[in-house]
């Protein structure tokens, strides 16, 4: 079946007509697919008995990636804008790992196909998850006023593993081949505090073992802080303040002291009194 490039156009980077919604469900499975092959791969045993049946898969999919790549530079209306959009790099980055794997011959930068699992980002735009998109959205605002805050909050705790490290360096150092050096001290602070605990370098004497235990009682009560920030600020930005001003049109209130449109029905909003401002 031939298709112009206008209803090619509509099929690929449209999502709301039967034949563009079919073509991006069988991308996302190709997608899938493509992934879990690449991970098999990795497997030695299932390598072993298939690893020719999925390297031929993988090259199936490199070469139906990179068709698709095409026929969307073919068709966009502006091929460099596409090329050059995070979409257009992500596409490019399914398809191109596997040919630089063939003309390096290293070995691990096969496994670099696995970020096409990236492109299962379109998922939000295929399915039509504007509700969360949405809360992305929020979410991402919420990062953004909580930034001061948490730089401060990993400062102090830069400043915390430094002393601490120090400290366990002078009380380990002598008899235990372990912290061999300040900046290996801070790595344990950092691992002990954030209760990750690699359990990799360990205290021997009484006063570090001591320090450790509070170390980790110190992890478990700041671990919460930076959550504790970013839920503090999406409350704020989820609803707007309530002003006790009322929308002419709906009547509906809780609308921010200087919002000049109803939250709800977007109509304008009267001039709010001079106390509130």
């Amino acid at each position: 079946m031939n298709f112009t490039r206008q209803q090619l156009r509509h099929i690929i980077f449209e999502h709301n007509t039967r034949r563009s919604k079919a073509f991006d469900v069988v991308l996302l499975v190709a997608i899938g697919l493509a992934v879990l092959a690449t991970m098999l791969e990795s497997v030695d045993t299932i390598n072993r008995d298939y690893g020719k049946i999925l390297r031929v898969a993988e090259w199936v999919f490199t070469i139906l990636f990179m068709l698709e790549y095409s026929a969307r530079i073919y068709c966009s209306k502006s091929p460099i804008k596409y090329v050059l959009s995070p979409f257009g790099v992500i596409d490019l980055l399914a398809w191109i790992p596997l040919w630089i794997s063939l003309l390096v011959d290293h070995e691990t930068a096969h496994y670099l196909t696995v970020i096409r699992i990236l492109r299962m980002l379109r998922a939000f735009r295929i399915l039509k998850m504007m509700p969360l998109i949405g809360a992305e959205d929020r979410l991402m605002e919420a990062l953004r006023r909580s930034l001061p805050k948490i730089l401060v909050f990993m400062f102090f705790i830069f400043t915390l593993v430094t002393i601490l490290g120090s400290l366990m360096y002078v009380i380990e150092g002598d008899q235990n081949h372990n912290f061999s050096s300040i900046p290996t001290s801070v790595y344990w602070a950092i691992i002990t505090i954030t209760t990750v605990g690699f359990g990799d370098i360990t205290p021997i004497t009484p006063i570090g073992k001591i320090l450790t235990s509070m170390m980790v009682l110190i992890g478990y009560a700041i671990i919460a802080v930076p959550t504790g920030i970013v839920i503090s600020t999406l409350r704020g930005t989820g609803q707007p303040a309530a002003s006790g001003r009322a929308c002419p049109e709906c009547g509906r209130e809780a609308h921010r002291f200087n919002a000049k449109y109803c939250w709800y029905c977007g109509d304008k909003l009267d001039e709010p009194p001079d106390d509130l401002e």
